[in-house]
């Protein structure tokens, strides 16, 4: 008997410790602090330029990048059940296409939505770290590729991946690639808002006739589309919150350090550890990996 009790003062010793253990890792440091004023200084700004007018072309272009995340992760879901992509297509007015054939509706239908706003999270996560930022950017590299290729024929398209290729080669070099943390941060926060104010507007408020979430209800049949746009809504928030969770976690270092190992992984082009010796040289490289990659693609 007291050997029963002794585990059961252990066991809730363990679990006290395990709560204060995670507290105290979550708690954030001061560089972690001045991340998460960023990020809601994001998301401030953001809320107010949405529909300001003329202010509101500032968010134009990552309105459209985000739109390109939604169609992506609809066309990866469709590989990923077998599906045949035609196209994805972006257009002037926000709005999106991925037309394929075959695949599974059950799954590529909610993909856009749950599939952008995991991205958004991913990226806010990675914002917490500048190497992290680095291999996010390089991801993206990869994802922009994919979308190339799908969109092959939509010049917008091409002029968007373009334009935010140059910004991350850009935002490289600045302060030991800081800048870029903080692009990919705002890109992180921005899919994820952009997912919630369109759940909330296709599905919630059915400011349009037909979305994602009402051809997933006519094959569900058991719900409607608002409640599948509630649910939605609800996966996207947890989403979001497990990036800043996960960032908190992850990446306690301080600044300075982060600024060290930034020279030594990836380094600055330019800097006395790059590789290439000028912006101009690197630039060249990332656009023409692009390039390169998209030809490759287009051989397959």
């Amino acid at each position: 008997m007291p050997t029963v009790h002794n585990d059961f003062y252990v066991q809730n010793a363990t679990r006290l410790l395990s709560s204060r253990d995670f507290r105290a890792q979550i708690t954030p440091n001061a560089t972690q602090k001045n991340t998460l004023i960023i990020a809601g200084v994001y998301i401030v700004a953001i809320a107010i330029l949405w529909n300001v007018p003329y202010l509101k072309l500032i968010l134009y272009p990552f309105k459209l990048l985000t739109v390109g995340l939604h169609e992506m992760s609809h066309a990866i879901a469709g590989v990923l059940t077998c599906a045949s992509i035609k196209s994805i297509e972006l257009d002037p007015d926000e709005g999106g296409a991925t037309r394929m054939s075959g695949g599974i509706p059950a799954i590529t239908l909610p993909a856009g939505y749950l599939g952008s706003s995991f991205i958004g999270a991913t990226l806010i996560a990675c914002g917490f770290d500048t190497d992290a930022s680095k291999i996010a950017s390089i991801v993206l590299a990869i994802f922009f590729l994919f979308t190339l290729w799908w969109a092959r024929s939509n010049l917008l398209t091409w002029l968007l991946i373009l334009g935010m290729s140059g910004i991350i080669v850009l935002f490289w070099f600045i302060d030991s690639s800081l800048a870029l943390r903080f692009f990919i941060l705002f890109i992180g926060v921005m899919s994820c808002m952009y997912v919630l104010w369109d759940v909330i507007d296709d599905t919630i408020a059915r400011k349009v006739n037909a979305s994602d979430a009402s051809a997933f209800a006519q094959i569900c049949g058991c719900c409607p589309s608002q409640v599948w746009g509630v649910i939605w809504l609800i996966i996207a928030f947890i989403f979001f919150a497990l990036g800043v969770i996960v960032g908190l976690l992850a990446f306690k270092e301080s600044a300075a350090d982060q600024k060290e190992d930034s020279a030594h992984f990836l380094p600055v082009p330019g800097s006395k550890s790059a590789a290439f010796p000028s912006m101009s040289i690197s630039a060249a490289w990332y656009l023409g990996s692009l390039a390169s990659g998209y030809l490759v693609l287009c051989g397959l």
